[in-house]
């Protein structure tokens, strides 16, 4: 595909393809082979070398798996990335790809439970230190968690399942006033309401699970690169040391704009092996096709649902930037002009028993730990997603006690609301 300025619509259709590259097949074929024919000896020392792009195993590099890569990044408007077997993989390659041998992470505690515990609990093992930042709102709390030995700032663009919005470009200010990289998970938004490079951010990882697969049948992560940070700077030398998986040369020199995930790919996924299937980066392709327009509709059925359960008398609170009065209403203003997400949480009025009683009468909600489906989803996170922080660190992620935590697909709205309706009238 050439390199015109194509709309979004277009790009998550069109961009990394070209069929005159896959014998003229209309739609991404599946290479669901192991290895790659090098060709020749002087072909396998010029791919060895990056001289020249190739494949030659799919742990590494896959055809499927390029279109997937070059697809989202030109989608994030990066300038280049790699597809890992999860969100979760996604996460870790890039933060020890930062911090490897004994850096440090600020991170703010808004975050998903998995990230949460792999920053408190298993980087630590690894020698990485994590400094929590513990007001996402307070660019103040930013700067305080950062010290010489820090090597990103690490968020989500929308916290799970606190909802917060993050001020991207504030953040990334601060970042690069120390010569660190902003790290952005923007699995709630997806790149059709948000965009976190725009903003400065450096890397955009995501769960390719969740929206842009968008039908619950596929695991996968994507990690983006701007291609703008200076990893020059004296902080990340071994960017810039040659490269065992390089031929002992400079992976910044050959690769300047493309080094950060040029280096998870040859290195972390290469030898930690998370690698993504060719078929499960066919299914991902498949949802992102129609990523604008599934979203665009669940917004509009998020909207409606919001309206309805604000009114409810047995919801305390509603949780969702397009609320009016809600602490991230400036900040959605600025960051999500698409739209507000299909992802919110209500507090439900009543103990656990009542809690229980809705959720067990549901008929069209699926209760599980997932969000972006074509399904809408519903789960109580205190008690599932973070049932395994701590109380004081489930309410600095907001899962409190009686959120509930929803996740709108494609249902009609009159209908998911009637099914909520229904459920509520079970409680006493």
């Amino acid at each position: 595909m050439s390199q015109k300025e194509y709309g979004f619509e277009t790009l998550q259709i069109r961009a990394g393809y070209d069929p005159k590259e896959h014998n003229y097949a209309a739609t991404v074929p599946i290479y669901q082979t192991t290895a790659f024919n090098f060709g020749d000896t002087e072909r396998l020392e010029k791919i060895y070398s990056l001289k020249e792009g190739g494949f030659y195993y799919t742990r590494i590099s896959n055809p499927t798996s390029d279109v997937l890569e070059k697809r989202i990044a030109a989608l994030e408007g990066g300038t280049a990335a790699v597809a890992v077997a999860s969100g979760m993989a996604a996460i870790t390659y890039s933060l020890l790809n930062v911090a490897e041998g004994g850096g440090e992470i600020a991170a703010v505690n808004t975050l998903y439970s998995g990230s949460f515990n792999l920053f408190n609990h298993i980087l630590p093992q690894f020698g990485i230190k994590v400094n929590w930042i513990d007001d996402p709102y307070d660019l103040n709390s930013f700067r305080k968690a950062i010290t010489p030995n820090t090597r990103a700032i690490f968020a989500e663009s929308i916290g799970n399942p606190l909802i917060n919005v993050l001020d991207i470009e504030g953040v990334a200010k601060i970042a690069h006033e120390n010569d660190i990289p902003l790290i952005i998970d923007n699995t709630f938004p997806t790149p059709h309401l948000l965009n976190p490079i725009k903003y400065g951010a450096d890397i955009v990882v995501h769960s390719a699970t969740k929206a842009l697969g968008g039908h619950g049948t596929a695991i996968g992560g994507i990690i983006v690169e701007s291609g703008k940070f200076n990893w020059e700077n004296g902080k990340f030398p071994h960017f810039t040391a040659p490269d065992y998986s390089a031929k002992n040369e400079s992976l910044y020199e050959l690769v300047p704009t493309s080094v950060f995930t040029t280096r998870i790919r040859l290195r972390y996924l290469s030898d930690f092996g998370a690698a993504i299937s060719p078929f499960n980066s066919f299914l991902i392709l498949q949802g992102i096709e129609t990523l604008s327009v599934r979203i665009n509709e669940e917004v509009k059925t998020t909207e409606k649902i919001v309206k309805y359960l604000s009114a409810h008398p047995k919801v305390s609170w509603v949780n969702y930037p397009g609320v009016e009065g809600n602490r991230n209403n400036k900040l959605a203003e600025k960051y999500l002009p698409n739209g507000y997400g299909t992802i919110f949480t209500f507090g439900f009025k009543g103990n656990q028993h009542d809690i229980n009683k809705f959720i067990n009468s549901l008929e069209l909600f699926s209760f599980l730990a997932n969000i972006g489906d074509a399904r809408s989803l519903l789960v109580q996170p205190c008690v599932a997603t973070h049932g395994s922080l701590s109380v004081e660190n489930r309410n600095k992620a907001g899962a409190f006690p009686e959120a509930i935590r929803l996740s709108i697909g494609l249902e009609k709205a009159e209908d998911l609301i009637a099914d909520l309706d229904q459920a509520f009238s079970k409680v006493n």
